[in-house]
Parts: structure tokens; sequence; C-alpha cells
């Protein structure tokens, strides 16, 4: 049996990362939010314009999710990935669950020209406020 805390819940548990930046604890380059999910830019990204997906529930691993928040997540990632390959140029939006660097269950977006833009131990991308600032524009104009 899963037990789903959402970030409002008053928890005896630490928060991770990603639940102090759905509650506004931590800053972010916000790309979309509804009752169930939150979507921002990663500031390590492996190219400019990554966006991470997650669910408003502190689960861990992607696959303990509950069945309707995997199908649901892919509907609210949707218009996000068409947006990115609108707003960068690339062959596609690419999308991974890694999950070993935050234990918070969440996808990445990311435009891809190659599989190589995916390898998550390539060199991340330096990027400034203004260059996220300048992604999160891009990405809302086409959302």
């Amino acid at each position: 049996m899963v037990i789903l805390y959402p970030v409002s819940f008053p928890s005896l548990f630490k928060m991770t990362l990603f639940s102090k930046i759905i509650k506004g604890e931590i800053p972010s380059y916000k790309i979309a939010e509804n009752e169930k999910f939150f979507a921002f830019l990663d500031i390590f990204p492996l190219r400019e314009g990554h966006v991470l997906v997650i669910p408003k529930v502190e689960i861990d691993k992607f696959f303990d999710l509950p069945e309707d928040y995997l199908g649901e997540m892919l509907l609210f990632a949707k218009p996000i990935a068409k947006a990115i390959e609108k707003s960068f140029p690339c062959n596609r939006c690419g999308l991974s669950v890694v999950g070993l660097e935050i234990p918070h269950a969440h996808i990445h977006l990311i435009p891809i020209n190659s599989m190589d833009d995916l390898n998550f131990g390539s060199k991340k991308v330096k990027v400034t406020p203004e260059l996220l600032k300048a992604s999160q524009e891009k990405i809302l104009a086409h959302l």
C-alpha cells in the first residue's frame, strides 16, 4: 500500500528539495503547475530548455507513483514538450526518468538532436539567471 503525503501535509519527515520548490521556499523558474504537478527549469541542465516535471506528492521512485499519476503526468508534460520543441533548435523533446539525484519522482524534458544529448554523465551547460529567465520566457510564449 502506498500512502501519499501531499506537499501541504505537515510531515514529520524532512521535505525534499522539490517539495520546497513547490511550496515556494526555494525559488524556481516555473513553467507550469496544476493541482497534482509542477514543472520548472533545471538549473543544472544538460541543454538549454531542460525542464523537470514533478508530482506534488513525495514519492521517491517514479514507478511507485499511483497509476493515475503516471498517465496524468505525461498528459501534463505533453504541451510543455511541444513548447520546448518550438523554443529551441532540436529534432525533438526527449524524456528521461533517472531519479538518482533527488528522492522525489520526476521526469526530465530535454531538447535533443541525438542520443548523446540525454547523457547525464556529460558536462552540464553553464547557465546564468538571465539565460534561465530567457529560456523560461521562450517556453511560456509557446504554451
